[in-house]
């Protein structure tokens, strides 16, 4: 079982692992209906693939046809999914189903509307480690069906020096020498910095990306300036839908936002059953 399906078993056993009293009750013999996602509101679809597999989980023989795909823009009344199978097995997914698709779309609306205020800058938006446990894969997915990108997908796959990093090995001259000693060169090393000074020590080190850490609009175009290109310049901390504008316009090249997926709020989704 792969972490998807793992996901998907838990939240089906959160939800009607024990039975589900209603439903067994009402069906107390097999029998086959249709059931049609419908969006309440104007959203950009994500989560397909999961909601897919949540039905296919409790009926392997169900049939599903989604109207849109991940990353389409879809009105409010359209019809987004069709599925045809064992009603019992319909009305123990439907909750499941729609959580994932109403979380996973109203990431990838917001972040369409992020990506909206940027279009025509050069900087890339990525999202952060700031994800729901257990779904960071799905809401990064989401994050790429609202325009954006990935930034690291955890701990073992790109190196960022922080600031309780810079802390614990006592300068970032020593943070970044001592992981240049354990890994490839193949890699490249981030270093957060929320100050000029450490800007300075950031690049005499051979940090590649330099984050400017909670710096003011003004500090982040000095910054840009001091670095020439000597680095990859991150800006990250306080990016709202207000800042983005004026973030991009400082000259950085990746603007990362935890706001993605920490503030996005749910689309309104329904199903009905036929």
């Amino acid at each position: 079982m792969d972490m998807i399906q793992q996901i998907i078993a838990l939240a089906l056993f959160e939800d009607s692992g024990l039975g589900d009293i209603t439903s067994e009750s009402i069906l107390q013999h097999p029998r086959q209906g249709r059931g049609v996602i419908v969006a309440k509101q104007d959203c950009i679809l994500a989560g397909t693939d999961v909601a897919r597999k949540t039905f296919q989980m409790l009926d392997p023989n169900v049939s599903l046809r989604f109207l849109f795909r991940d990353g389409d823009a879809v009105s409010k009344g359209d019809d987004l999914l069709r599925v045809d199978g064992d009603l019992l097995c319909l009305l123990k997914s439907e909750r499941v189903a729609l959580n994932f698709l109403q979380r996973l779309s109203g990431i990838a609306t917001l972040t369409r509307e992020y990506a909206a205020v940027l279009k025509g800058a050069s900087a890339r938006l990525t999202d952060t480690r700031k994800t729901t446990p257990g779904w960071r894969y799905l809401e990064k997915e989401a994050v790429r069906a609202g325009g954006g990108y990935n930034h690291r997908f955890s701990l073992y796959d790109g190196i960022l020096i922080k600031d309780n990093h810079i802390e614990v090995a006592g300068s970032i001259s020593a943070a970044v020498q001592a992981v240049k000693n354990r890994t490839s060169h193949l890699m490249k090393i981030e270093v957060e910095v929320s100050t000029m000074d450490q800007v300075d020590q950031a690049l005499a080190a051979g940090a590649d990306v330099i984050m400017l850490d909670n710096m003011s609009i003004k500090e982040m175009a000095a910054a840009v300036i001091r670095i020439n290109g000597q680095a990859l310049v991150e800006a990250s901390g306080n990016v709202s839908m207000e800042t983005l504008k004026e973030i991009a316009d400082t000259g950085v090249d990746v603007i990362s936002c935890g706001a993605l997926t920490h503030q996005a709020r749910s689309v309104d989704l329904s199903m009905r059953l036929f």
